[in-house]
Protein backbone atom coordinates (compact mmCIF):
# COMPACT_ATOMS: atom_id res chain seq x y z
CA UNK A 1 0.00 0.00 0.00
CA UNK A 2 1.26 3.51 -0.26
CA UNK A 3 2.49 4.84 2.82
CA UNK A 4 4.61 8.50 3.48
CA UNK A 5 8.17 8.32 4.34
CA UNK A 6 8.84 11.20 5.43
CA UNK A 7 7.81 14.35 7.68
CA UNK A 8 7.90 16.67 5.49
CA UNK A 9 5.58 15.12 3.36
CA UNK A 10 3.45 14.49 5.78
CA UNK A 11 3.33 17.98 6.34
CA UNK A 12 1.99 19.06 2.75
CA UNK A 13 -0.66 16.12 3.54
CA UNK A 14 -1.80 17.80 6.46
CA UNK A 15 -2.04 21.02 4.79
CA UNK A 16 -3.69 19.38 2.14
CA UNK A 17 -6.32 18.00 4.70
CA UNK A 18 -6.69 21.22 5.97
CA UNK A 19 -8.06 23.03 2.34
CA UNK A 20 -10.11 19.92 1.75
CA UNK A 21 -12.04 20.63 5.51
CA UNK A 22 -12.20 23.84 4.60
CA UNK A 23 -13.34 23.91 1.38
CA UNK A 24 -16.11 20.72 1.27
CA UNK A 25 -18.98 23.14 2.39
CA UNK A 26 -18.31 25.18 -1.02
CA UNK A 27 -20.14 22.34 -2.90
CA UNK A 28 -23.79 22.97 -1.14
CA UNK A 29 -23.47 26.79 -1.65
CA UNK A 30 -22.83 25.28 -5.84
CA UNK A 31 -26.04 23.67 -5.51
CA UNK A 32 -29.48 24.52 -6.54
CA UNK A 33 -31.01 27.40 -3.80
CA UNK A 34 -33.80 25.42 -3.29
CA UNK A 35 -31.43 21.98 -2.36
CA UNK A 36 -32.35 21.63 1.61
CA UNK A 37 -29.16 20.77 3.50
CA UNK A 38 -30.72 17.63 4.80
CA UNK A 39 -30.69 16.17 1.05
CA UNK A 40 -27.22 17.65 -0.05
CA UNK A 41 -25.74 15.37 3.05
CA UNK A 42 -26.97 11.91 1.70
CA UNK A 43 -24.80 12.51 -1.46
CA UNK A 44 -21.88 14.16 0.52
CA UNK A 45 -21.95 10.83 2.89
CA UNK A 46 -22.37 8.91 -0.43
CA UNK A 47 -19.17 10.53 -1.55
CA UNK A 48 -17.13 9.64 1.82
CA UNK A 49 -17.88 6.24 1.26
CA UNK A 50 -17.37 6.02 -2.25
CA UNK A 51 -13.60 7.33 -2.47
CA UNK A 52 -12.70 5.38 0.59
CA UNK A 53 -13.48 2.17 -1.77
CA UNK A 54 -11.56 3.77 -4.26
CA UNK A 55 -8.48 4.23 -2.20
CA UNK A 56 -8.94 1.32 -0.60
CA UNK A 57 -8.68 -0.78 -3.88
CA UNK A 58 -6.23 1.83 -5.60
CA UNK A 59 -3.62 3.20 -2.92
CA UNK A 60 -4.08 0.54 -0.44
CA UNK A 61 -4.09 -2.15 -2.64
CA UNK A 62 -0.56 -1.72 -4.40
CA UNK A 63 3.10 -1.40 -3.44
CA UNK A 64 4.49 -4.01 -1.17
CA UNK A 65 4.73 -2.08 2.12
CA UNK A 66 2.15 -3.09 4.70
CA UNK A 67 -1.14 -5.36 3.82
CA UNK A 68 -3.45 -4.90 1.17
CA UNK A 69 -7.09 -3.56 1.42
CA UNK A 70 -8.65 -7.32 1.51
CA UNK A 71 -5.99 -9.11 3.01
CA UNK A 72 -5.96 -6.28 5.91
CA UNK A 73 -9.81 -6.60 6.24
CA UNK A 74 -10.00 -10.31 6.47
CA UNK A 75 -7.36 -10.41 9.42
CA UNK A 76 -8.75 -7.41 10.88
CA UNK A 77 -10.24 -8.23 14.23
CA UNK A 78 -13.91 -7.09 16.27
CA UNK A 79 -12.03 -3.92 18.50
CA UNK A 80 -10.23 -3.03 15.73
CA UNK A 81 -13.29 -2.30 13.10
CA UNK A 82 -15.24 -1.44 15.79
CA UNK A 83 -13.55 1.12 17.26
CA UNK A 84 -12.96 2.63 13.31
CA UNK A 85 -17.26 1.93 12.69
CA UNK A 86 -17.84 3.63 16.44
CA UNK A 87 -15.76 6.69 14.72
CA UNK A 88 -17.27 7.04 11.70
CA UNK A 89 -21.01 6.92 13.83
CA UNK A 90 -19.68 9.67 16.25
CA UNK A 91 -18.32 11.76 13.45
CA UNK A 92 -21.79 12.14 11.98
CA UNK A 93 -23.52 12.85 14.93
CA UNK A 94 -21.15 15.30 15.89
CA UNK A 95 -21.72 17.08 12.39
CA UNK A 96 -25.28 16.93 12.44
CA UNK A 97 -25.50 18.47 15.55
CA UNK A 98 -23.15 21.41 14.80
CA UNK A 99 -25.14 22.16 11.85
CA UNK A 100 -28.05 21.96 14.14
CA UNK A 101 -26.71 24.39 16.53
CA UNK A 102 -25.41 27.16 13.74
CA UNK A 103 -28.90 26.61 13.03
CA UNK A 104 -30.22 27.60 16.35
CA UNK A 105 -27.63 29.89 17.80
CA UNK A 106 -25.86 31.38 14.80
CA UNK A 107 -22.43 30.89 13.48
CA UNK A 108 -20.76 33.09 16.22
CA UNK A 109 -21.79 31.10 18.86
CA UNK A 110 -21.66 27.40 17.91
CA UNK A 111 -18.31 27.43 15.63
CA UNK A 112 -15.91 28.67 18.09
CA UNK A 113 -17.43 26.68 20.86
CA UNK A 114 -18.02 23.33 18.85
CA UNK A 115 -15.32 23.55 17.01
CA UNK A 116 -12.76 24.97 19.57
CA UNK A 117 -13.77 22.38 22.23
CA UNK A 118 -12.85 19.62 18.94
CA UNK A 119 -9.77 21.03 18.33
CA UNK A 120 -8.38 21.54 22.17
CA UNK A 121 -9.79 18.34 23.90
CA UNK A 122 -8.94 16.08 20.43
CA UNK A 123 -5.28 17.23 20.21
CA UNK A 124 -4.76 16.63 24.00
CA UNK A 125 -6.47 13.40 23.62
CA UNK A 126 -4.58 12.02 20.56
CA UNK A 127 -1.70 13.28 22.38
CA UNK A 128 -2.18 11.15 24.80
CA UNK A 129 -2.90 8.22 22.99
CA UNK A 130 0.08 8.57 20.53
CA UNK A 131 2.85 10.96 21.94
CA UNK A 132 4.90 12.74 19.31
CA UNK A 133 5.88 15.90 18.88
CA UNK A 134 7.10 18.67 21.43
CA UNK A 135 4.29 19.44 24.35
CA UNK A 136 4.31 23.22 24.89
CA UNK A 137 4.83 23.85 21.55
CA UNK A 138 1.73 22.00 20.45
CA UNK A 139 -0.72 23.50 22.83
CA UNK A 140 0.68 27.23 22.09
CA UNK A 141 -0.16 26.44 18.42
CA UNK A 142 -3.35 24.86 19.58
CA UNK A 143 -4.22 28.28 21.77
CA UNK A 144 -3.07 30.42 18.75
CA UNK A 145 -5.73 29.00 16.59
CA UNK A 146 -8.51 28.61 19.39
CA UNK A 147 -8.12 32.43 19.70
CA UNK A 148 -8.32 32.67 16.20
CA UNK A 149 -11.72 30.98 15.75
CA UNK A 150 -13.12 32.87 18.72
CA UNK A 151 -11.89 35.80 17.00
CA UNK A 152 -13.37 35.04 13.69
CA UNK A 153 -16.69 33.97 15.26
CA UNK A 154 -16.65 38.00 17.01
CA UNK A 155 -16.45 39.25 13.39
CA UNK A 156 -19.14 36.95 11.63
CA UNK A 157 -21.39 38.89 14.85
CA UNK A 158 -20.40 42.30 14.17
CA UNK A 159 -20.59 41.90 10.41
CA UNK A 160 -24.47 40.44 10.80
CA UNK A 161 -25.10 43.13 13.27
CA UNK A 162 -27.03 40.31 15.34
CA UNK A 163 -27.57 41.25 19.18
CA UNK A 164 -30.54 38.69 19.75
CA UNK A 165 -29.69 36.64 23.08
CA UNK A 166 -27.84 33.38 22.79
CA UNK A 167 -30.03 30.57 23.10
CA UNK A 168 -29.04 27.82 25.81
CA UNK A 169 -30.04 25.83 23.59
CA UNK A 170 -27.87 25.92 20.97
CA UNK A 171 -25.61 26.62 23.73
CA UNK A 172 -25.92 22.89 24.70
CA UNK A 173 -25.81 21.45 21.25
CA UNK A 174 -22.74 23.31 20.13
CA UNK A 175 -20.83 21.95 23.90
CA UNK A 176 -22.14 18.28 22.91
CA UNK A 177 -21.21 18.62 19.06
CA UNK A 178 -17.62 19.99 19.78
CA UNK A 179 -17.03 17.17 22.78
CA UNK A 180 -17.99 14.15 20.33
CA UNK A 181 -16.00 15.93 17.21
CA UNK A 182 -13.28 15.60 19.68
CA UNK A 183 -13.48 11.89 19.84
CA UNK A 184 -13.75 10.47 16.50
CA UNK A 185 -10.30 10.55 15.15
CA UNK A 186 -9.12 8.91 18.13
CA UNK A 187 -11.39 6.07 17.56
CA UNK A 188 -10.16 5.65 14.07
CA UNK A 189 -6.49 5.93 15.63
CA UNK A 190 -7.03 3.29 18.51
CA UNK A 191 -8.15 1.00 15.63
CA UNK A 192 -5.17 1.24 13.68
CA UNK A 193 -1.68 -0.05 13.94
CA UNK A 194 0.69 1.73 15.19
CA UNK A 195 3.47 0.84 12.18
CA UNK A 196 2.15 1.43 8.71
CA UNK A 197 5.06 -0.30 7.16
CA UNK A 198 4.71 -3.80 9.36
CA UNK A 199 1.39 -3.32 10.80
CA UNK A 200 0.87 -5.73 13.88
CA UNK A 201 -2.02 -8.89 13.53
CA UNK A 202 -5.49 -7.91 14.06
CA UNK A 203 -4.92 -4.15 13.21
CA UNK A 204 -6.17 -2.39 10.42
CA UNK A 205 -3.89 -0.47 8.08
CA UNK A 206 -4.94 3.34 7.45
CA UNK A 207 -7.05 2.79 4.09
CA UNK A 208 -8.86 -0.10 6.03
CA UNK A 209 -9.67 2.25 8.54
CA UNK A 210 -11.41 5.18 6.28
CA UNK A 211 -13.32 2.31 4.29
CA UNK A 212 -14.44 1.20 7.92
CA UNK A 213 -14.88 4.25 9.29
CA UNK A 214 -17.08 5.85 6.42
CA UNK A 215 -19.27 2.40 6.66
CA UNK A 216 -20.00 3.94 10.26
CA UNK A 217 -21.22 7.18 8.60
CA UNK A 218 -23.24 5.48 5.61
CA UNK A 219 -24.77 2.96 7.91
CA UNK A 220 -26.03 5.60 10.95
CA UNK A 221 -26.80 8.71 8.51
CA UNK A 222 -30.12 6.28 7.70
CA UNK A 223 -31.21 6.70 11.60
CA UNK A 224 -29.80 10.49 11.84
CA UNK A 225 -30.40 12.00 8.80
CA UNK A 226 -33.90 10.26 8.23
CA UNK A 227 -34.49 12.15 11.83
CA UNK A 228 -33.23 15.11 10.83
CA UNK A 229 -35.75 15.28 8.04
CA UNK A 230 -38.68 14.29 9.47
CA UNK A 231 -37.82 16.70 12.12
CA UNK A 232 -35.86 19.93 10.95
CA UNK A 233 -34.17 22.59 12.95
CA UNK A 234 -35.05 24.88 9.93
CA UNK A 235 -37.75 24.99 7.48
CA UNK A 236 -40.88 22.26 6.46
CA UNK A 237 -39.90 18.12 6.96
CA UNK A 238 -38.48 16.87 3.39
CA UNK A 239 -39.03 12.90 2.39
CA UNK A 240 -36.99 10.62 0.10
CA UNK A 241 -38.97 11.83 -2.65
CA UNK A 242 -37.78 14.84 -2.25
CA UNK A 243 -33.99 13.42 -2.51
CA UNK A 244 -35.25 11.44 -5.80
CA UNK A 245 -36.54 14.56 -7.69
CA UNK A 246 -33.59 16.43 -7.25
CA UNK A 247 -31.19 16.90 -10.56
CA UNK A 248 -27.80 15.73 -11.33
CA UNK A 249 -26.15 19.42 -10.54
CA UNK A 250 -27.59 18.94 -6.97
CA UNK A 251 -26.80 15.46 -6.66
CA UNK A 252 -22.98 15.32 -8.03
CA UNK A 253 -22.08 18.89 -5.90
CA UNK A 254 -23.01 16.88 -2.88
CA UNK A 255 -21.15 13.75 -4.03
CA UNK A 256 -17.89 16.31 -4.74
CA UNK A 257 -18.51 17.68 -1.12
CA UNK A 258 -18.36 14.21 0.07
CA UNK A 259 -15.23 13.19 -2.42
CA UNK A 260 -12.91 16.77 -1.09
CA UNK A 261 -14.00 16.08 2.30
CA UNK A 262 -12.75 11.96 2.17
CA UNK A 263 -9.70 12.90 0.22
CA UNK A 264 -8.51 15.22 3.96
CA UNK A 265 -9.51 12.62 5.86
CA UNK A 266 -7.45 10.29 4.06
CA UNK A 267 -4.18 12.14 3.74
CA UNK A 268 -4.78 13.04 7.38
CA UNK A 269 -4.72 9.66 8.59
CA UNK A 270 -1.95 8.73 6.42
CA UNK A 271 0.18 11.75 7.80
CA UNK A 272 -0.29 10.77 11.45
CA UNK A 273 2.28 7.85 10.64
CA UNK A 274 5.09 10.51 10.63
CA UNK A 275 3.55 13.72 12.28
CA UNK A 276 1.82 11.90 14.73
CA UNK A 277 -2.59 12.10 15.27
CA UNK A 278 -1.97 15.44 17.62
CA UNK A 279 -0.43 17.36 15.02
CA UNK A 280 -1.92 15.25 11.96
CA UNK A 281 -5.24 16.27 13.68
CA UNK A 282 -4.50 20.08 15.16
CA UNK A 283 -3.41 20.99 11.56
CA UNK A 284 -6.94 19.37 9.66
CA UNK A 285 -8.98 21.71 12.25
CA UNK A 286 -7.22 24.74 10.80
CA UNK A 287 -9.48 24.26 7.78
CA UNK A 288 -11.33 27.65 10.09
CA UNK A 289 -8.72 29.35 8.07
CA UNK A 290 -9.26 28.18 4.72
CA UNK A 291 -13.25 28.36 5.43
CA UNK A 292 -12.61 31.55 6.51
CA UNK A 293 -10.38 32.88 3.15
CA UNK A 294 -13.35 31.04 0.79
CA UNK A 295 -16.09 33.22 2.72
CA UNK A 296 -13.56 36.92 2.78
CA UNK A 297 -12.64 36.75 -0.58
CA UNK A 298 -14.72 34.90 -3.25
CA UNK A 299 -18.14 34.99 -1.27
CA UNK A 300 -17.26 38.33 0.01
CA UNK A 301 -19.28 37.60 3.33
CA UNK A 302 -17.57 40.75 4.70
CA UNK A 303 -17.93 43.01 1.64
CA UNK A 304 -20.64 45.52 3.54
CA UNK A 305 -18.93 44.76 7.56
CA UNK A 306 -19.14 47.70 9.91
CA UNK A 307 -15.78 49.09 10.89
CA UNK A 308 -13.68 47.06 12.74
CA UNK A 309 -14.24 43.71 11.58
CA UNK A 310 -10.81 44.40 9.12
CA UNK A 311 -9.08 44.37 11.92
CA UNK A 312 -10.53 41.25 13.91
CA UNK A 313 -9.98 39.09 10.65
CA UNK A 314 -6.29 40.45 10.49
CA UNK A 315 -5.76 39.20 13.55
CA UNK A 316 -7.71 35.73 12.70
CA UNK A 317 -5.22 35.53 10.61
CA UNK A 318 -2.05 35.95 12.35
CA UNK A 319 -3.16 33.62 15.06
CA UNK A 320 -3.55 30.77 12.89
CA UNK A 321 -0.55 31.69 10.79
CA UNK A 322 1.87 31.69 13.87
CA UNK A 323 -0.93 28.50 15.65
CA UNK A 324 0.11 26.09 12.30
CA UNK A 325 3.43 27.42 12.11
CA UNK A 326 4.31 25.93 15.54
CA UNK A 327 2.47 23.06 15.46
CA UNK A 328 4.36 22.03 11.82
CA UNK A 329 7.56 22.97 14.68
CA UNK A 330 6.59 21.06 17.23
CA UNK A 331 7.99 17.88 15.68
CA UNK A 332 11.37 19.05 15.71
CA UNK A 333 11.63 21.37 18.77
Amino acid sequence: MFILESYTVAVLFCFITMLCWGSWANTQKLAEKSWRFELFYWDYVLGIFLLSLLFALTLGSMGEHGRSFRADFAQSDVASLRSAFLGGVIFNLANILLIAAISIAGMSVAFPVGIGIALIWGVLDNYLKVPAGNPAVIFTGVALIAIGIVVNAVAYKKSSGSAQKVSSKGLIISVVAGVLMAQFYGFVVSGMAHDFVNPEAGKLTPYTAIVVFAAGIFVSNILFNTVLMRMPVEGAPVSYDDYFKGNFKSHITGILGGVIWCIGMSFSILASDKAGPAISYGLGQGAVLVAAVWGVFIWKEFKTAPKGVNTLLLVMFVCFFFGLGLLVYSKTA
